[in-house]
């Protein structure tokens, strides 16, 4: 008989416990694109749903223009996001971002040295390096419940996807599939960032 694991009690302030990073493309008042790094996103069918933080530009520029492709990198592309990491769009850059080291940046795709690429049914532009890039419409915006432990300081965002652009080499040919065999997302785990390990089996209902 195995031992039963010793558990232990921790704060819940940090769930980052395996999350997909995307890079939020959104359009500033100017025209000029934005970038937002973010680490809370899942998707069902052909919504999406993304956790924003309330000073951030790439939520004022979707609340405006209601627009936003939402692009899935890669492993290998975790520097670029982290050179986006500590940089905001919003000037002046808010007290609290300031002292927890942001810095303004309004060259975004400069900046990680990524390439922006237009869209078909959106007005923001894709990150051409990133295999998935999902174009998609804002649908509601819900602002956090606050709690005695802590503040509301994010949004819960639900979008719609219209269009999805996929590498050739991520997909099955002749197909609409992504071959996990080749699809290796960035993930986002307790503040680091990590890649994916060899694949452990098939869903019942996986059509490759």
């Amino acid at each position: 008989m195995t031992d039963t694991p010793r558990h232990r009690v921790i704060a819940p302030r940090i769930l980052y416990f395996g999350t997909p990073v995307a890079l939020l493309s959104t359009l500033q008042e100017d025209g000029s694109p934005n970038l937002t790094p973010l680490s809370s996103a899942w998707a069902l069918d052909d919504r999406l749903v993304l956790g924003l933080g309330m000073l951030g530009q790439g939520l004022e520029n979707l609340r405006r223009t209601r627009e936003a492709v939402v692009n899935l990198p890669s492993a290998s592309l975790w520097p670029q996001v982290e050179r986006l990491a500590p940089t905001t769009g919003r000037f002046p850059v808010p007290d609290t971002k300031r002292a927890m080291g942001y810095q303004h940046e309004p060259r975004k795709f400069e900046r990680a040295g990524l390439t922006p690429l237009p869209s078909d049914t959106v007005s923001p532009p894709r990150v051409a390096e990133c295999p998935l890039q999902l174009e998609a419409v804002l649908l509601a915006a819900h602002i956090s419940t606050p709690t005695p432990e802590s503040s509301s300081d994010f949004v819960i965002a639900e979008l719609r996807v219209t269009r999805v652009h996929a590498h050739e080499h991520v997909t099955v040919p002749d197909t609409h599939h992504v071959d996990v065999t080749q699809w290796q997302p960035l993930l986002y785990v307790f503040r680091h960032y990590v890649g994916t390990g060899p694949g452990l089996g098939r869903n019942f209902r996986a059509e490759t």
